[in-house]
């Protein structure tokens, strides 16, 4: 059953909502050097489903990345809640990326019944699990 969560950065800038099944969208781990780095864990929506409510506009990103629209981190704090996502290969076309750690009101218990899929960015072979996961 969808639930909308409230979500923000760590200084509380960027916010936003999401109305998400947790449980049956699940939650993905990555082992690129990007996800790597900021030990991501994140679910992805559809961008009907989420909705940014301060802050997306002043988000920083890195230049170079061809397959973000929006989001990045937030400039004041450095926390990354979200990416707007355009890879139509992805998850049936554009989603919202959302960084789990940053939705303010999601129960320890709704994050541990969540489905976690492995990706294996770092050999781009992102639809496969990398052999070892327990470090991600």
């Amino acid at each position: 059953m969808k639930k909308t969560y409230r979500g923000s950065c760590h200084c509380r800038r960027v916010t936003f909502e999401v109305d998400l099944d947790l449980e049956a969208e699940g939650t993905g781990k990555c082992n690129c050097t990007v996800c790597w780095k900021r030990r991501a864990w994140s679910t992805r929506v559809k961008p009907d489903s989420f909705r940014a409510l301060t802050g997306e506009a002043e988000m920083r990103r890195y230049p170079d990345n061809q397959v973000v629209e929006g989001g990045g981190f937030c400039p004041t704090c450095g926390v990354a809640p979200f990416l707007r996502i355009a890879a139509q290969e992805w998850n049936d076309g554009a989603s919202v990326s959302v960084n789990v750690a940053c939705l303010d009101d999601l129960e320890p218990q709704e994050l541990i019944a969540a489905p976690v899929q492995y990706f294996d960015g770092r050999n781009d072979n992102w639809w496969q699990p990398p052999s070892e996961t327990r470090h991600l």
